[in-house]
């Protein structure tokens, strides 16, 4: 049973980590500059109202920034060897992971917040459809939670930084591209693995359709990940 106690404090330690140091701001800075830059150019060439470039410029800078915050997250904690003082406490290794996990989901969510400013600028100067903007702020969240556990699973395997950060950096990239190489994917796999590729089921949720089967994907590939990362931790005990 996990306990909800030992979850928050984990949680609230590392969220502290983050705000207490240049590392949050500098991220979230970085982050809506890129999105802001692309989308003021963008906006009266499009001249509709809409959310569309932030929606299709986020899964982009998720694939460097979510790899960026998560790789410090476990890595750190082992090579400074405070993962196993923290161990010695009445904690479960998931619970750290999820501690963990939460506290870097607040970030990317963090991040995001902002960008409603852009949602008021688009209302301003015309009319939006407004189904497509929530259910696209729902994926962006969802997408973000899968590569934040892919990206805690990765920091779990070394104990370096760098190595943590290629290693998510590539399987949320593969995880990206898979829908963009049906081309060349025998036809008979080509359903297999479209439904595999993460911005599929990105796409359908932002089109303003929430279908069973996004949120089923979503939910099980962060499931299968977090367990993962805390199977991992679980090594040390052996």
């Amino acid at each position: 049973m996990i306990a909800l106690s030992n979850v928050l404090p984990i949680y609230r330690r590392e969220l502290r980590s983050y705000f207490n140091s240049p590392v949050a701001y500098v991220v979230i800075v970085v982050f809506l500059a890129i999105i802001g830059w692309f989308f003021t150019s963008n906006l009266f060439l499009m001249n509709v109202a809409s959310l569309r470039i932030v929606f299709e410029l986020v899964p982009l800078i998720f694939l460097f920034f979510v790899p960026a915050v998560t790789m410090r997250l476990l890595a750190e904690e082992k090579k400074s060897g405070t993962l196993e003082l923290l161990t010695t406490k009445p904690v479960r290794d998931v619970e750290i992971v999820l501690g963990k996990f939460l506290a870097a989901w607040t970030l990317l969510a963090a991040s995001l917040a902002p960008t409603v400013l852009y949602l008021v600028s688009v209302m301003a100067i015309g009319k939006i459809d407004m189904g497509p903007v929530f259910t696209g702020y729902l994926g962006l969240l969802l997408m973000g939670a899968v590569y934040i556990g892919i990206g805690l699973l990765a920091s779990s395997l070394t104990e370096n930084q760098i190595v943590a950060f290629i290693l998510s950096f590539l399987i949320v990239f593969a995880l990206f591209m898979m829908d963009k190489i049906l081309i060349y994917v025998p036809e008979g796999f080509a359903s297999t693995i479209e439904f595999l590729a993460i911005d599929y089921h990105f796409s359908n949720i932002a089109r303003g359709v929430i279908d069973s089967r996004n949120i089923i994907y979503f939910g099980s590939l962060l499931g299968f990940s977090l367990f993962l990362a805390t199977v991992s931790l679980q090594r040390r005990k052996w």
